[in-house]
């Protein structure tokens, strides 16, 4: 989940905000914790809204913990290998993963020979934010709501090509999910990441895109691509007047997250005192503005509500994605 055409000198400036700086300056946390610097991990490339995300946090939690907190960007391998870093750390809070739905609810079924089971082999801390996810459509498409598309591509099987990143990307399990719940005939076009995908869509080329915000808006704004619907089980709060897929199509949901992890094992106390000071700085205004900015809603929620939405979607992708057979090892 980067956009690697944000340098890490821009990611940097952007975070420059001055207005942190204002926040309260806490005592050193109680208990010995932290002892030193803490690393948290960034499985993707620098630039990406995970990372923006992570260095946004950084200062608001060095003032609560009156420690640093470094992000360390560890890529590769569709975000395993800083994960499994992180999986073979100390569980005493010293080492951190900023992750997503992908790496940790969509890997285990995706590759082979994994490095570490996603659901089992972390400790939840925070659910982070959500990234706001569109259905849109070319405009040649006759279709200007969800239930209207359904009909048009009922009565077209075969004729309508979705377009995604690549196998197994979060596009295409949308797409592929979308289409087997609504029972449509739809025709897959992979591509080589978001971008060309994103082009291809606005040309004409493929007909019907779920992807990141980020990538439709500005096209959606231009006229170039319509906006059918959003994919997270509620409306965002980023575009409230848009309806969800799932209120015409129930049961239907992409919610593509960000949560905050440990290694497995970490004292319940720890966590707690975790979840309680990256809520607070989720909450800050300027982190709000922010991160509403790059199309992403920030969110509180407990350790225990997090760990239920990662085990709940690691069974839900796991299913569809054996189902349609994609295994990304040899990609």
């Amino acid at each position: 989940m980067t956009r690697p055409d944000v340098s890490r000198r821009a990611a940097l400036s952007l975070l420059a905000a001055p207005a942190l700086t204002t926040l309260p300056r806490a005592a050193r946390a109680q208990g010995g914790y932290p002892t030193r610097p803490v690393s948290v991990i960034v499985p993707w490339a620098p630039g990406g809204s995970t990372d923006i995300l992570g260095r946004i946090l950084a200062d608001p939690l060095r003032i609560a913990f009156g420690q640093p907190f470094v992000v360390e960007n560890r890529s590769g391998a569709s975000g395993n290998i800083g994960s499994a870093y992180v999986a073979r750390s100390a569980p005493d809070g010293q080492t951190l993963l900023f992750a997503t739905m992908s790496t940790h609810a969509m890997n285990d079924a995706l590759f082979r020979n994994m490095p570490f089971n996603g659901a089992e082999d972390f400790t939840p801390i925070a659910l982070l934010a959500y990234v706001l996810n569109t259905m849109v459509v070319h405009p040649s498409v006759p279709a200007k709501t969800v239930p209207e598309f359904i009909a048009y591509a009922k009565a077209n099987p075969g004729k309508i090509a979705y377009a995604s990143a690549g196998p197994g990307s979060t596009n295409h399990l949308c797409a592929a999910m979308f289409a087997q719940m609504a029972g449509l005939d739809m025709v897959h076009v992979p591509y080589r990441g978001g971008a060309p995908a994103t082009l291809d869509t606005v040309a004409g080329q493929t007909q019907l895109f779920f992807s990141a915000g980020t990538q439709t808006l500005d096209h959606v704004r231009a006229g170039r691509l319509r906006l059918l619907a959003v994919t997270e089980g509620r409306r965002s709060a980023l575009l409230p007047d848009v309806p969800t897929v799932k209120e015409s199509l129930p049961g239907f949901e992409m919610a593509v997250w960000y949560g905050a992890l440990g290694p497995k094992g970490m004292p319940p106390e720890l966590v707690a005192r975790l979840n309680a000071e990256i809520n607070k700085a989720l909450m800050l205004p300027e982190v709000k503005d922010k991160m509403a900015a790059i199309g992403v809603e920030v969110v509180n929620e407990t350790p225990v509500a997090f760990a239920d939405q990662l085990r709940a979607d690691a069974v839900k992708w796991r299913k569809l994605i054996l189902d349609l057979g994609i295994d990304k090892s040899d990609a």
